[in-house]
């Protein structure tokens, strides 16, 4: 039987001085060394040999230990891959001071004068060995931490359920999360410029809002805005049953054309018009809109590798803050540099024919989601469409185990549950309350998320940073420009460091503690002082509660603007993952929608009490999370149902399920079996060497 490996790190590129140290028992035990070849990532890989050296013909790594007993090579194929490489174990029998002497050597660098045959002496010299390996051991230890921390290798290391090739964190991947992404800047430019163009002198006068009441031109501004909204939300529902017949990618292509139409209409409206166009143009839009926030999201966390899963999501929301920041700039330039004519408003609303042009684009280019290929048995197009993903060949064990994964989930989906369009209904609100349960903790995610503050600071941020004591249109402008900026840097961090490294659930908890707190300051500031009060002066309290805005808004987009997409979008099964994520967006949409509608009425009433709503809200979303929301990090979309277990508590529910998923895989390595039950589409050509005597030799 196979022992444990004492030390099962391994690194990409040349080999590193790193010895996997493995048993065998049977007959009179021997200690035996193997050395490891590289390897992309961390992760528990065995080793390899290629030629009769170790490792993969570097010069470091050409090192031979003579040993007459090889004890097996197994499963030959065309690429070495984790499972390829897991069962070409070669065995040495070597002495104990052979043993430490390749140790000393290998691992802590000890040379040959510094270990010499004294050293090895069996008269008790050995310990005078171990002292010098432990001593160096320490000093590389160390050196190593300090490289560590400086390289910010802990929060930029991928968490691996297991093995993984290097080919698969390739640029295929990233390139078309970035091309999805397009529909996000659509979302995103509208919230950063509707707000601002809406505000200009130039469009109140082109519609006649100056020369209406107040309360009634802050009416129609909202209606403006808020029908947008309206439209996203029956969008979202409208994508399921065309996802669930026409696949991601053709339904976003279509959400993509319907986008363009939409932004072509809003630009005829005029004085003569009326605002009917941009009100026909703006539902267009969000119909497609409400499409895009369900469907993007899924098709990406179904082509993410789990190690980088997070991070590919999020990659939307940097769509989202790069139309965020260009349309909040955009109003501040042209209310700088444009005349107060038609034209200084009609810039703004023409520009969203370039987003769209790109949504376009890229969906067009986009290859289909091999989960939804293979969930209609398109097997030999799903087939092809993930290896061009994994950048690996049909041979490689990776995509193997990985077809096995899915196939896998899918015939149980189709066993439990069916594979209809209606059995998704049936299994939420039909079933044993485990699904509709974890429903209820998503929305409830996108409920705190838009409830917390972010929409009425996104659609009405002039006028946030006016009642904040910031005067002037083009200072207010200015202050929302940098806003954006700050939310385009934070959500870098939060998609290259924190997603896939801090986790989701540290994060929501820890913004929504800072964001509270921000807007417990705010608003008590705003009590004891209003700066828009006659007489009154911001002073160094208004300069606070303005350095407390950024703040909050930082601390926001480093969890919860992204973070409840992320977790929507994985933690459901195949089959009803669409129908869920339809929701999920449909119910991000409500909150959207009354934030965009009342934030007037609710400043004009509720005043700074406005900022105490928000705090208080922020205050209850972290029980919540600590309470019911698993970390999801690095966990398979396959082993998402462990992660819900209710007998596990959901602050050890990662650590219980990723575990058990290390576990598993080591066995499937160990034990070699159903490792080739491949029944999708091809014969792989995989065929299994034993010595079969030698094993005998050693069995227990």
């Amino acid at each position: 039987m196979w022992g444990k490996s004492y030390h099962n790190h391994w690194r990409g590129g040349s080999m590193t001085k790193k010895t996997s140290i493995w048993r065998i028992c049977g007959g009179a035990r021997k200690d035996v060394v193997a050395m490891s070849g590289p390897l992309a990532s961390v992760s528990g890989r065995p080793p390899t040999v290629r030629g009769g050296a170790w490792g993969h013909g570097h010069p470091r790594s050409s090192i031979r230990l003579q040993s007459p007993h090889l004890l097996s090579t197994v499963s030959l194929s065309k690429q070495s891959c984790y499972l390829n490489v897991a069962k070409r174990f070669v065995f040495f029998s070597i002495t104990k001071h052979q043993l430490l002497m390749s140790a000393a050597k290998l691992e802590y660098g000890v040379s040959n004068d510094s270990v010499s045959s004294n050293d090895m002496d069996r008269s008790g010299s050995e310990v005078s060995l171990d002292g010098k390996i432990e001593q160096v051991k320490s000093e590389k230890l160390f050196l190593r931490q300090v490289k560590d921390a400086v390289l910010l290798k802990k929060l930029l290391e991928k968490v691996e359920e297991r093995p993984t090739p290097p080919q698969v964190y390739n640029w295929r991947i990233y390139y078309t999360a970035l091309i999805a992404s397009a529909a996000a800047i659509i979302i995103g430019y509208d919230g950063g410029f509707i707000g601002g163009t809406v505000a200009l002198p130039s469009f109140r006068e082109e519609f006649g809002l100056d020369k209406m009441t107040k309360e009634h031109a802050d009416s129609i501004i909202s209606n403006v805005i808020s029908v947008f909204h309206a439209g996203c939300f029956f969008g979202a529902l409208l994508s399921y049953p065309f996802s669930y017949y026409l696949g991601r990618r053709i339904s976003l292509i279509i959400a993509a054309v319907t986008i363009t139409i939409g932004s072509a209409i809003m630009l005829a409206a005029n004085s003569k018009a009326g605002l009917g166009p941009i009100y026909a143009g703006r539902v267009l839009a969000g119909l497609a809109v409400g499409f895009s926030t369900n469907l993007t999201p899924v098709y990406l966390s179904e082509i993410s590798p789990p190690a980088i899963r997070g991070r590919i999501i999020a990659l939307y929301e940097i769509g989202w803050r790069v139309g965020d920041l260009v349309g909040f700039w955009i109003n501040f330039g042209i209310a700088e540099h444009i005349p107060k004519l038609k034209t200084q408003w009609l810039i703004p609303f023409a520009i969203q024919l370039i987003p769209s042009g790109m949504f376009l684009l890229g969906s067009v280019l986009m290859r289909e989601s091999p989960r939804w290929l293979f969930s209609v048995n398109k097997d030999e197009k799903a087939l092809d469409n993930l290896l061009w993903f994994r950048n690996l060949p049909e041979s490689d064990e990776y995509i193997i185990y990985e077809v096995n994964q899915v196939k896998e989930s899918i015939d149980s989906q189709r066993a439990k549950v069916g594979l209809g369009l209606l059995d998704p209904f049936k299994e939420v609100f039909g079933g044993d309350g485990k699904i509709f349960y974890r429903l209820c903790l998503t929305c409830g995610l996108f409920l705190f998320q838009n409830f917390l503050g972010i929409q009425s600071i996104n659609y009405y941020s002039p006028k946030i940073f006016a009642g904040l004591g910031v005067k002037g249109t083009n200072a207010t402008l200015f202050s929302t420009g940098m806003f954006g900026v700050v939310k385009f840097i934070c959500t870098f961090i939060y998609v290259l460091i924190i997603v896939d490294s801090l986790g989701r659930r540290k994060a929501f908890m820890v913004s929504s503690t800072v964001c509270s707190i921000c807007f417990w300051y705010i608003g008590s500031y705003l009590k004891l002082n209003d700066p828009t009060k006659p007489g009154a002066t911001a002073g160094p309290g208004g300069t606070a509660a303005i350095a407390m805005m950024y703040i909050w808004i930082a601390s926001f987009i480093l969890a919860w603007s992204g973070g409840p997409f992320v977790v929507g979008s994985e933690i459901f099964d195949q089959n009803i993952r669409s129908f869920v994520q339809a929701i999920n967006a449909a119910v991000s949409w409500i909150p959207i929608f009354i934030m965009s509608r009342f934030t007037t009425s609710m400043i004009a009433k509720m005043q700074y009490g406005i900022y105490f709503f928000f705090a208080s809200l922020a205050v209850l979303s972290v029980p919540f999370v600590f309470f019911c929301i698993p970390e999801t990090k690095g966990i398979a979309l396959e082993d998402m149902d462990k992660l819900f277990d209710r007998r596990i508590p959901a602050w050890k529910a990662h650590q219980h399920v990723f575990k058990s998923a290390q576990r598993d895989a080591e066995v499937v390595l160990r034990d070699h079996k159903d490792l080739f039950k491949v029944d999708s589409v091809k014969n792989y050509g995989v065929e299994q060497v034993e010595d079969k005597d030698l094993m005998a030799a050693n069995k227990v």
